[in-house]
């Protein structure tokens, strides 16, 4: 088994990334190597030197990619690097002191708060077994705040709706327990009966019409369409009605420390993100409300 495949295999089994992240890291490795055999032919990864790398960052700046692009893909060789030094296949580390660009800050995007009211409330998704479960998926992607791979690896046992609750596995098969709404609990049982009478299987929790496992277009799809309908932003992936789940939470009191553990966020300068979020909400107010604004 060559370097990259080995790290590839230790990021997967051991370290527990998602496969969306081994699948980057291993194009973005490709990609370098690539690149390093047009520059330096016939040079191995074991002999990478800083240059090589910085060579690499600079050709992705010139060919376009932006600066968030640029900081994962080194993210990924630094990590490949590391690994290689603790299997001693290299003594230094190429990318010491290797200086990344800067990147712009950017506000997590959100959906406003009467938007989602608007669209759950009042918009009609329909009765039949489709209209149901895509209802379900943007309610519980927004209640929950989970991410959109957590929902498509959701089973029926991880929902108890006696306790409403669901158990969710997150990244690195970090499990943690969020409480459903009492009012969404009768949803569910309505999604379920839905799909018992369509005859769909019941292993997994979302399945697409034809009862197979919901996959991450699917759901994706489903969000993007109906947000559509309530919101202008310009983003709107599943990944945003995350972002809406914290930014509402928190402007209606929640503190730091509850809304990591219900995103399942390894640490709290993660979840500090949406404070920004809250304090241009205040601003608006401020500038709306006072006389002297």
């Amino acid at each position: 088994m060559d370097i990259k495949e080995s790290f590839l295999q230790y990021i997967r089994t051991e370290k527990r990334y998602s496969r969306h992240t081994v699948t980057s890291y291993k194009n973005d490795l490709e990609q370098f190597m690539i690149w390093l055999e047009e520059s330096r032919p016939g040079t191995a990864l074991p002999g990478v030197n800083h240059g090589d790398v910085r060579g690499w960052m600079v050709s992705l700046l010139e060919g376009g990619a932006t600066a968030s692009t640029v900081h994962r893909k080194m993210s990924a060789l630094r990590s490949l690097f590391r690994h290689m030094r603790r299997h001693e296949l290299i003594s230094t580390d190429p990318m010491a002191g290797l200086k990344l660009p800067r990147k712009p800050k950017q506000l997590p995007a959100f959906v406003a708060e009467d938007a989602l009211v608007k669209l759950l409330d009042e918009f009609r998704f329909g009765d039949n077994f489709s209209g149901i479960r895509d209802r379900t998926v943007v309610e519980f992607l927004y209640l929950t705040g989970m991410r959109r791979s957590e929902l498509i690896n959701l089973r029926d046992t991880d929902v108890d709706l006696s306790a409403g609750q669901v158990r969710v596995t997150g990244k690195r098969e970090k499990q943690r327990v969020i409480p459903l709404p009492a009012g969404f609990v009768k949803s569910l049982k309505t999604y379920i009966e839905s799909r018992r009478e369509q005859g769909l299987p019941g292993a997994w929790f979302f399945v697409t019409d034809r009862g197979n496992k919901m996959y991450d277009r699917a759901v994706y799809n489903i969000v993007t369409r109906y947000l559509a309908m309530v919101t202008t932003i310009e983003k709107k992936s599943p990944h945003v009605l995350r972002h809406t789940f914290a930014t509402h939470m928190l402007n209606r009191g929640a503190d730091l420390n509850s809304i990591k553990e219900l995103l399942g966020h390894a640490s709290l300068s993660a979840t500090q993100v949406y404070t920004h979020n809250t304090f241009e909400q205040l601003k608006k107010i401020y500038k709306q409300a006072h006389p002297r604004a």
